[in-house]
C-alpha cells in the first residue's frame, strides 16, 4: 500500500513540474516549425539567477524504431544521449528538465538546459579568427571527444559546426587552453561500432566545415585516428 501511494505522489510531482515548464515562456529562438509529424521549437528562458534556459517544447514530434515501432517522443531519446554523454565526460550543457506526457492522444515534450556561458559555435568562431596554436589546441579537444564518443559505441548524430561549442583562450601562465561542448543530441543513437559513428559524423563535420580551412582538417582527422587507435571503452547505455 505505501509503495502505491509513494508512486502516485511521484507522479503528482512529476504532473506538477511538467506543468510548471509549460507554462514557462520566453522569447522563440528557434520558432515552432512542422517536422516529424508534429512541431518543435525552442524559448530562451530568462531567470534572476544562473545563467538562461533553453527550452525545447514539442507537440507530437516523434521517431519510430524496431524497439519502438509505434513511434516515442524524440526528446525521450535526447534525454538518454545527454545522461550517456554525461557518464562519459563528453560535455554538453547542464540538462535542467526532461519530462514528456499524452494529452488528448498526443504528445507533449519539453528539454530545459542551461545556456552554455562564453562558449561560441565552432563555425562562429572560425568566423572570428584565431590564432593557429590556439586552433590546434581546439582543434585537439574535439577530436579527443568525438574519438571518445566513438569508441564508447555513441554517435553524435548531428556533428555540424552549429552544433559544437567551443571556449578557448589563455590561461594565467600564458598556455593554449580549450573546452569542447556537444548539443543537439535529438538525433544522437548507439552504432555497432566506432568506424560506423565516425564515418557518419566526421562526414556531416567534414561536409558543413564551412569556414574551416582544408589543412585544419587533416590535422583534426590525423588527430582523431590516433585518439581512435588507443584501447576502446566499455559501451555504456
Amino acid at each position: 500500500m505505501n509503495d502505491v501511494l509513494a508512486a502516485k505522489a511521484s507522479s503528482e510531482a512529476s504532473a506538477v513540474e511538467f506543468d510548471h515548464w509549460w507554462r514557462s515562456q520566453g522569447a522563440w529562438v528557434e520558432p515552432a516549425n512542422q517536422c516529424r509529424g508534429g512541431e518543435s521549437g525552442v524559448q530562451l528562458l530568462q531567470r534572476d539567477v544562473g545563467p538562461p534556459l533553453y527550452c525545447k517544447r514539442q507537440i507530437g514530434h516523434t521517431y519510430r524504431t524496431l524497439l519502438h515501432p509505434l513511434s516515442r517522443p524524440t526528446v525521450l531519446r535526447e534525454l538518454q544521449a545527454y545522461r550517456a554523454f554525461a557518464r562519459l565526460g563528453v560535455r554538453t550543457p547542464r540538462l535542467v528538465y526532461g519530462g514528456v506526457r499524452k494529452r488528448q492522444g498526443q504528445w507533449q515534450a519539453l528539454l530545459v538546459t542551461e545556456a552554455l556561458q562564453d562558449f561560441v559555435s565552432l563555425e562562429q568562431w572560425y568566423a572570428d579568427g584565431a590564432s593557429a596554436a590556439l586552433k590546434e589546441s581546439v582543434l585537439r579537444r574535439l577530436a579527443s571527444a568525438l574519438a571518445h564518443l566513438h569508441l564508447a559505441g555513441w554517435q553524435h548524430g548531428c556533428c555540424y559546426p552549429k552544433h559544437v561549442f567551443v571556449k578557448a583562450g589563455e590561461d594565467e601562465n600564458g598556455a593554449h587552453r580549450a573546452e569542447i561542448a556537444l548539443l543537439d543530441l535529438e538525433k544522437s543513437r548507439r552504432r555497432l561500432s566506432a568506424k560506423a559513428a565516425g564515418r557518419h559524423d566526421l562526414g556531416q563535420l567534414i561536409r558543413h566545415r564551412g569556414n574551416i580551412p582544408e589543412a585544419d582538417l587533416s590535422f583534426f582527422q590525423q588527430i582523431y585516428r590516433q585518439r581512435l587507435a588507443e584501447p576502446p571503452l566499455m559501451p555504456q547505455s
